[in-house]
């Protein structure tokens, strides 16, 4: 016979047959209904709570002693970035208000300041060379600047070429004289001679020192730039006579002045660039060329969230932990022999497109593998979590950022070359002088186009910026040449006759009678052909 059992028997037995989890994954409540709240209490605390990192896959200690935790790909790194800086580039307030035209934007790198000081010592040394009475007013010295610009434009073969029936540029002709060029351009200084023998005994740079300084100053002031400033080095081509001429075999032109420079990635604008003159005494003892070169590059720009990307020449986790303390970050590759690299990432048989992370207090290194020989490995101060992208490379984040932040100053150096205004010269400052002027007119353009919001080639503008800067010169001599013109009589002399100076439709005739306009003799041939006309018309 079948034994009857109450509900409280029945409860307890099913309770003891079934298994609490088979409830879809949840635990079956079996806590009497008093005792609810606080069940759902607890329950809610253990949800609130943060999930726990993932353990490091390990450690390591490199050559010099930095501990290395090897982390999964995806994990929150132990260090927290800092906050990155929110703006876009843009200039000053100061060049805001300054630039409404191509020749102010110009100005404010190349100011007048400077102008006449090279006028100064232009003047000294032809006058103490050629001839005392030797001058040289500033809208002839921007005239000249002028042509240069215009030079770098027309890629002409030679200088005389400017000049020529043929293949001559009319705005050049129009607005000096070929001999006239050539003598300024030979007499054409940037210091005291006197006194530079003094000043080169503690500055390599002594003469083009002064207005070089004030320039590089010029470019810190007038732009603020953004998140991204890329910096590398630029080899000027040259091979003018200097204890600081470079070769590097690497570069299209292989002897030529080193310039270390930063850009701003987006506007490609010049934020900072000083010359390599060798050793330098002033730098700390025991402090790599390379950190300081970004120090002191990165120095108006720090405490501010920005980032700077390097190459590997450059990059070191000392220089990583020195920025981190001034809030500013670096993305870069390093080198695979530095002793901060830990060993383990050092082998060569690594599967294609697979990723190594490692974490330390300052940085965190990614190993990717780009080939299967091939690694490439990026350092980074920016990055709180390394993690790879959906398509068949797997490319972390760190180097796909690094891959769009690196070309800044080599695109700046492309750009320089395009309309670059460098020539032949035997004289090093001469050279410089015309990197500057390449340096100069491209910040110009930058600092223009913001300004006032107009999009214009960079052809254009300086062809346009070229006829700003000669406009003076030519009026003056213009106004000089009618001048002269309206002082001599309105016909020659009694019995003579002057020989037509239009030869629009003649090559030698003679001529009574002046143009009323410009005052040339002008022959029957070459005069316009008025209608006859009645007084009402008139």
């Amino acid at each position: 016979m079948q034994r009857r059992l109450t509900t409280q028997q029945a409860l307890e037995m099913i309770l003891r047959e079934v298994d609490p989890c088979d409830s879809d994954g949840e635990d079956l409540a079996v806590q009497p209904d008093s005792d609810s709240e606080l069940s759902d209490q607890s329950s809610d605390e253990e949800t609130a709570s943060p999930p726990k990192k993932r353990p490091c896959l390990g450690t390591e200690t490199a050559k010099d002693g930095t501990v290395w935790r090897e982390e999964h790909v995806g994990t929150c790194l132990p260090f927290t970035p800092i906050e990155p800086y929110a703006a876009d580039g843009e200039p000053t307030a100061k060049a805001r208000r300054s630039i409404s035209s191509r020749l102010q934007s110009f100005l404010c790198f190349v100011t007048l300041d400077m102008l006449r000081s090279i006028q100064e010592w232009t003047i000294q040394h032809a006058q103490q060379t050629e001839d005392v009475h030797w001058f040289m007013d500033l809208p002839e010295l921007m005239a000249f600047i002028a042509i240069v610009i215009l030079w770098g434009v027309c890629r002409l073969p030679s200088l005389n070429d400017c000049w020529s029936a043929n293949l001559g540029n009319p705005q050049i002709i129009g607005t000096m004289a070929r001999n006239r060029f050539q003598d300024i351009m030979q007499h054409l200084r940037f210091d005291d001679k006197s006194t530079r023998s003094d000043r080169a005994k503690t500055d390599k740079f002594a003469a083009i020192s002064s207005v070089w300084g004030s320039f590089v100053t010029n470019c810190i002031t007038c732009y603020n730039p953004g998140l991204h400033i890329t910096v590398d080095e630029q080899l000027f081509p040259s091979k003018t006579q200097c204890s600081f001429l470079q070769y590097i075999a690497s570069k299209p032109d292989k002897f030529g002045i080193k310039f270390w420079v930063a850009c701003d990635l987006k506007s490609k604008y010049i934020c900072n660039v000083f010359p390599y003159l060798g050793k330098d005494p002033s730098r700390p003892t025991g402090e790599r060329l390379s950190e300081n070169v970004v120090m002191r590059l990165m120095e108006p720009f720090l405490d501010k969230g920005r980032n700077v990307t390097t190459d590997n020449f450059f990059t070191s986790l000392s220089l990583a932990q020195k920025l981190l303390g001034r809030k500013t970050t670096i993305l870069d590759t390093v080198n695979k022999i530095r002793r901060e690299i830990p060993q383990s990432t050092r082998q060569t048989d690594r599967n294609e497109f697979t990723t190594q992370v490692f974490s330390t207090s300052a940085a965190t290194l990614t190993a990717y593998a780009a080939k299967r020989k091939k690694t490439v490995y990026i350092l980074s101060s920016m990055h709180g979590v390394v993690q790879t992208d959906n398509t068949t490379k797997r490319k972390p984040n760190t180097v796909t950022l690094y891959n769009k932040t690196k070309c800044g100053v080599d695109v700046m150096d492309q750009m320089v070359r395009e309309y670059t205004v460098r020539k032949g010269t035997r004289r090093w400052p001469v050279a410089v002088f015309y990197n500057m002027i390449d340096m100069a007119a491209l910040n110009a353009h930058v600092l223009y186009q913001a300004c006032t919001g107009t999009k214009e080639r960079r052809v254009d503008f300086l062809v346009a910026l070229a006829t700003e800067l000669a406009h003076s010169h030519v009026a003056a001599k213009k106004a000089r040449k009618d001048q002269l013109l309206r002082a001599e009589p309105s016909t020659p002399s009694p019995g003579k006759r002057a020989t037509c100076q239009v030869k629009h439709r003649c090559k030698k005739n003679q001529a009574t009678v002046r143009c009323v306009h410009c005052y040339r003799y002008t022959c029957g041939k070459c005069r316009r052909q008025i209608p006859w006309q009645c007084q009402d018309c008139e």
